[in-house]
Order: C-alpha cells, then sequence, then structure tokens
C-alpha cells in the first residue's frame, strides 16, 4: 500500500477533507507531530506523498522552534529527488525555505475567507477550480517566489500564495484541506491570534457555512486532480 505522511504542528490542523480521498486512492495516512515525533530520524524519501500542515509559527523561528530546521532539511532532501510533496500554510512556507526563498512576515494578516486571483499558469494547473471561490486564509507570513516554481495564485496583500513544481510539488499559503464544518475548533484553538488581529469569529463563522460547500467541492477537485497528475 502507498503512504501518504503528514507532519503536523496544531492537532486540529490536520489533513481535513484530504484523508478520505486520499484513502480512496489507496493510501495509508500517518501523522507525525511536532513536539512528539522526531523528524531526524524520519527517512524524507521514503513516504509516497509528504504533506507539511500549518501552524502560528514562523519558518524564521528555529531558534526557538528547533523542529523547523529539521523539516525544511526534510523537505531538500525531498525536493533534491522531486518526491510528491505538498505544504501547506507553514508547510508551503517551509518548502519556500528550503528551495532558498526568503520568508517573512507580510505586514499585516490574511484570516477568513476571500477568493485568490489565479495566474496564467494558475489557470492551467489543478488550481483552476478555484476560480471565483472564497478559500480559507490564516497568515500573517509571505515569501518570494523560489527560483523555477510555477506561480499559481495571489492576493494583493501576499502575491505568492502558492507555486508548484512539475507535478509533484505544490505549496498554498491558504488552507484547501480545512474542514469548514468543523470551524469552531480553529476559532477556539486560534483565539488570541484572532483577537490580535482583531479578526470577528462571528464572521468567519457565518462564511464558513455560507461557502463551505461550494469550497469543499472545489478543494476536492484540485486535491483529486493533483493526486491523478502524480500517477502520469
Amino acid at each position: 500500500m502507498k503512504t501518504a505522511v503528514a507532519i503536523r504542528h496544531v492537532h486540529f490542523e490536520d489533513l481535513g477533507i484530504f484523508e478520505s480521498p486520499l484513502d480512496e486512492a489507496g493510501y495509508r495516512t500517518y501523522y507525525l507531530d511536532a513536539g512528539l515525533h522526531d523528524f531526524k530520524a524520519l527517512d524524507p524519501l521514503a513516504a509516497d506523498v509528504l504533506f507539511v500542515l500549518g501552524a502560528p509559527i514562523g519558518v524564521y523561528e528555529t531558534d526557538t522552534y528547533p523542529f523547523l530546521a529539521d523539516e525544511i532539511a526534510i523537505l531538500k532532501a525531498r525536493l533534491a529527488a522531486r518526491r510528491p510533496t505538498f505544504g501547506i500554510c507553514l508547510g508551503a512556507q517551509l518548502i519556500a525555505a528550503a528551495l532558498g526563498a526568503p520568508v517573512y512576515p507580510s505586514g499585516g494578516k490574511e484570516i477568513g475567507f476571500a477568493p485568490v486571483g489565479l495566474t496564467p499558469a494558475g489557470h492551467q494547473s489543478p488550481l483552476r477550480h478555484l476560480s471565483g471561490v472564497p478559500v480559507l486564509h490564516w497568515h500573517g507570513d509571505t515569501f518570494d517566489l523560489p527560483e523555477a516554481a510555477a506561480h499559481l495564485a495571489g492576493t494583493k496583500l501576499c502575491p505568492n500564495q502558492a507555486f508548484s513544481l512539475g507535478r509533484t510539488v505544490m505549496a498554498l499559503q491558504f488552507h484547501l484541506e480545512a474542514d469548514t464544518r468543523k470551524i469552531e475548533r480553529w476559532l477556539i484553538g486560534h483565539a488570541c491570534e484572532l483577537a490580535g488581529a482583531r479578526a470577528d469569529p462571528r464572521i468567519i463563522r457565518t462564511d464558513a457555512a455560507k461557502f463551505g460547500a461550494v469550497l469543499q467541492d472545489a478543494a476536492l477537485k484540485v486535491f483529486a486532480e493533483w493526486l491523478e497528475g502524480l500517477n502520469r
């Protein structure tokens, strides 16, 4: 059986709606949790697909959170081998850092539901299913586009919201994996960040109910197309 390994930093920021299509595609999924598992012991090339998930910390905080350096080392090895890798939020920023691109505070917080603007390359990628669909943003950092990466999407505050390297590497600043039916876990778990950003949980809760079904349908199409591309 094929294996999918997900590096998780916050327990409720898991693979969410991506778990079912992984199971249907024949993958057995394993989680490795920051602070519980030794990332140095991970064979960076062993998993058929590696996911690196989100967290409310910055790539540049390796002195405070040393496991981030281990994740960058894992990603450098996988990316050099072009092994299938999917980064979300912090995971996308770590991929950018592993490819030598700077990661830094964007100067503001993007939290809540809003669409991304697709580039011409984005319209030719699996992200084409997101055209006009509000996605879930939850970040305060951004990154420069890595060399040789295809720029797929952006917003006014963060022009670099998504990029890819061929068919095997996808990096998304936003959250397609989140199960919006469980948004309350995010609102509680990130209550301090929401307060600091003056983001109203009631608006996010309302928008999750309003856009959740459309977003989930589009997100599953994006993910299914990306998985299918690994077999080509």
